[in-house]
């Protein structure tokens, strides 16, 4: 009977464990480091262009809740890429402060850069072909001014050699 007593007991301290060992989940707040990786990937949407980690709640009642809404999801045990999704299906991809590595988001923040690339070395090389189209023009044109000197001398000395003739 005494055994029957304690094995109940011992099996009662077993299913009821949690509640007498409860292990501590770590709790949040606005200062801790997964606090700051979890908040400052997403852009604030008030417009002063900051992350909702570095938007400062005095001017911004928007990061407000924001904030609150993050902290309250970390203390639930999510994860930054678990709350990152969440937001996205929210807001879009326009939320994140950095696109995503892959697929069109990346194409879209990259092509800006490549079309300015092409475009610049566009412009050197026309201007590059201006330039020597331009200096060989200089040339020619030399070419011909000294033609139009050698031809009015021989000119020149044609018509003296008339005049003498008949002078």
């Amino acid at each position: 009977m005494k055994n029957k007593f304690y094995i109940g007991l011992l099996l009662i301290a077993f299913i009821f464990q949690a509640s007498i060992f409860q292990v501590e989940a770590k709790e949040f707040d606005y200062k801790s480091k997964e606090f700051e990786a979890a908040a400052s990937q997403f852009m604030c949407t008030c417009g002063c262009g900051q992350d909702h980690f570095e938007c400062d709640p005095k001017t911004c009642n928007l990061t407000i809740g924001f904030k609150e809404d993050i902290v309250e999801m970390m203390n639930k045990g999510w994860d930054k890429d678990k709350i990152r999704e969440y937001y996205v299906n929210i807001y879009g991809e326009e939320i994140l402060t950095a696109p995503e590595k892959s697929g069109f988001s990346l194409v879209a923040w990259v092509m800006p850069f490549v079309a300015l690339a092409i475009a610049g070395a566009a412009i050197f090389f026309i201007i590059r072909k201006w330039v020597k189209k331009k200096g060989s023009e200089e040339l020619s044109a030399d070419n011909e001014i000294e033609k139009d000197e050698v031809e009015e001398e021989i000119l020149s000395s044609m018509i003296e050699e008339e005049r003498k003739k008949y002078l």
